[in-house]
């Protein structure tokens, strides 16, 4: 006869040796984040790669590109805020070289 006995799941704790009640700790390791830098990152690349056309929507979006990148610099992990701060002082660099050269020349 069949009781029904082979058909139950045992408790977790019991199949880790542990008596019914034990506590059991769970860590879970997340990797961190940095959305800010992250958004600096993904702003100079846009600004580099999209909006070069643009001229006032490219300074706007260097110029927020550079302000994410340096609050994202403040924050863990550091990585894509330091590229992104890299990309937009270059561009901006670069903008300001344009407007001056067009600047010298409409004078």
């Amino acid at each position: 006869m069949d009781n029904g006995s082979n058909n139950q799941q045992p408790d977790f704790q019991q199949q880790n040796g542990q008596p019914n009640g034990g506590n059991q700790s769970i860590y879970i390791n997340q990797a961190k984040t940095n959305g800010i830098g992250t958004a600096g990152f993904v702003l100079s690349l846009i600004a580099l790669l999209v909006t070069s056309w643009i001229p006032f929507v490219d300074f706007v979006v260097w110029l927020l590109g550079a302000i994410f990148s340096i609050i994202g610099l403040f924050k863990q992990p550091k990585g894509l805020a330091i590229a992104g701060t890299i990309i937009s002082f270059i561009g901006i660099i670069f903008i300001l070289f344009v407007l001056s050269f067009i600047g010298a020349a409409l004078a």
